[in-house]
């Protein structure tokens, strides 16, 4: 074979290869420069509905993907040239694997004859993301017949499918290419595979909707359901609101479950973090069976509680998210077909739902007294911005603090609001890259605009991030509070060296780097600045919107607030009455 049929057949095997990917539904490929990755940029550019992305940081766009996959709900596919540049995308992948995200990585490669030889940034990538990606697929160098055409564009379809399947994930392809990466002649496409004709009417790749489950009766005495962080499918919410009155069941709802807001709000508690504080009242409400949906939640006083109670997990991804150990067995089941078909052991007892019901609101009082003689701080803030946001939109929370004050300050509400998160591995990393992501709209999707609240040492991990601020539609809230304030709250507070080895406060100033980056910014320290600041950006539109706003917390008096709001409901005569009745 000449250079120049080299170089066509790379391209055209690239052309066959995205062919199955758009079968499969992938509409968006985000790519960072390099030269071994050419064919597949060259093909991308003449591929019908397919858009490319660049962004420069390997993490970042890892992490864009990892947005827009999610917000989209298709499979979103990464391309990096060979080396350690695919290596950047590994704490996506990562949370893209723990939370079931659909993308496809595309790791362009040198030859295999020069992988363990020394040659120029050429590593071994096959099988590079481990147990993180479903399946890892090496197909060889391109080759020039119908038949090696037809089978990577068969393989294009398979990595798009089994990202979008049962159990959805990353699917990794590593792609070697030999020079040259450019053809030399003109090299038209061919026509594409059969296999990437549509399909037969009904056929799709996907979940497939789990129907006809048969009566599921639930365990005898008083039961309650947990559901944790995950994308459900719309039908779960009144599903769940229905069967919850049905059998009189309490319903706690982690934020990122999405529950909290919307129709359903008014069947779920919130406000349990506090009130499981309280020893006499999680005596009194110690149920005889849990029935969990999604992951773990964020309230590790939650999480505790739940150890010794005997559950039952329902994943339509068949996985056991149950670190507690209590799980007695699992259910691989859509949660929606699951909640239509449970089925009451005997006639359901309205007030032990009731006993919950009263104990929230009695928590929820003890809160809104609490926050009404305190300084400002993040709480008061939390509270206004979801007021704020409009029905219907997006709101990323970072890891650490923000997301545990979100649980236990966030309430309900009945407009609908889609709640974001890295909870997978709960890393701080590529958070801002996310928003972006997340508030991408390709060709024919609607996607709500995306607002962000991240911590400061978040915000400052990922300056890649903020080279994305132009795709950004909405403020992004970052708590300033001198670093890692979780630890405040941690065993490891007070140790020797505290604030130089665990807290780690940030020095930049938040303004200047804003700046430098072309990103308009606003500091406040007060509830009038917030609902100032808040006023301005509604007035905005578009990347104009994007303002970063900085919230100045007092770091220390925010620790005393609440520590002193959670003594107070762990003494509380008034909650264990609430719960009697009384």
């Amino acid at each position: 074979m000449t250079e120049a049929d080299q170089g066509c057949s790379n391209l055209r095997w690239a052309d066959a290869l995205l062919a199955g990917l758009g079968a499969g539904g992938v509409r968006t490929l985000v790519l960072s420069p390099g030269s071994r990755s050419t064919p597949v940029v060259l093909a991308g550019q003449r591929a019908a509905d397919l858009e490319l992305i660049p962004i420069l940081d390997e993490r970042s766009a890892g992490f864009f993907a990892l947005g827009a996959a999610r917000a989209s709900g298709r499979p979103v596919a990464l391309l990096a040239t060979s080396g350690s540049a695919p290596a950047h995308w590994y704490p996506a992948v990562i949370e893209a694997s723990e939370t079931g995200v659909a993308l496809v990585l595309l790791t362009a490669d040198r030859p295999p004859t020069l992988r363990g030889f020394g040659a120029n940034q050429t590593i071994d990538q096959t099988r590079l993301f481990g147990a993180f990606a479903r399946e890892s697929h090496d197909p060889g160098l391109p080759q020039a017949d119908d038949a090696a055409r037809a089978a990577v564009t068969a393989l294009g379809l398979r990595a798009a499918t089994v990202a979008l399947g049962p159990r959805r994930g990353p699917v990794q392809i590593n792609l070697p290419f030999a020079e040259p990466l450019v053809p030399k002649a003109d090299c038209a496409p061919l026509p594409s595979p059969a296999s990437t004709a549509p399909a037969a009417s009904g056929w799709r790749g996907g979940v497939v909707a789990a129907t006809g489950l048969a009566t599921l009766p639930a365990p005898a005495g008083n039961g309650l359901i947990v559901i944790g962080p995950g994308l459900y499918r719309p039908d779960f919410a009144p599903a769940l609101r229905d069967a919850a009155r049905r059998l009189a069941l309490p319903v706690l709802a982690d934020p990122l479950s999405g529950l909290r807001w919307g129709p359903a709000s008014d069947t779920v508690i919130t406000a349990y973090d506090a009130l499981l504080r309280n020893t006499s009242a999680a005596r009194a409400l110690r149920p005889d069976w849990v029935l969990r949906f999604g992951g773990a939640p964020v309230s590790k006083v939650l999480g505790q509680w739940l150890a010794n109670l005997p559950s039952l997990l329902v994943d339509p991804a068949g996985g056991w998210r149950d670190p507690e150990h209590g799980a007695r067995g699992r259910m691989v089941a859509e949660p929606a077909a699951v909640c239509a078909a449970l089925a009451p052991a005997a006639a359901p007892d309205p007030a032990w739902r009731k006993r919950w019901s009263r104990a929230d609101d009695q928590v929820r009082a003890i809160a809104d007294a609490h926050l009404a003689a305190t300084h400002w701080c993040e709480a008061h803030m939390l509270r206004h911005l979801l007021a704020r946001i409009p029905a219907g939109e997006a709101l990323f929370c970072g890891n650490s603090l923000p997301i545990r004050q979100l649980d236990t300050w966030s309430g309900t509400r009945t407009d609908p609001l889609t709640l974001h998160g890295n909870r997978g591995a709960s890393g701080i990393d590529g958070q801002l890259s996310t928003v972006a992501g997340l508030s991408h709209a390709a060709p024919g999707d609607a996607v709500p605009p995306c607002w962000a609240l991240l911590g400061d040492l978040s915000a400052v991990h990922d300056l890649s991030g903020w080279l994305l601020h132009g795709r950004l539609r909405r403020p992004v809230i970052v708590i300033n509070n001198g670093g890692g304030r979780i630890f405040d709250y941690l065993p490891q507070h007070g140790l020797p060296d505290f604030q130089r080895l665990w807290r780690t406060p940030v020095a930049p100033d938040l303004g200047s780097l804003a700046a430098a980056f072309g990103l308009a910014h606003r500091r406040v320290e007060t509830s009038a600045d917030f609902d100032t600041a808040m006023s301005k950006a509604a007035t905005l539109s578009g990347p104009d919107a994007a303002i970063l706003v900085e919230v100045y917390v007092d770091a220390d008096a925010s620790r005393t607030m609440h520590r002193d709001y959670w003594q107070a409901v762990a003494a509380s005569a008034d909650v264990v009455a609430a719960i009697n009745g009384h």
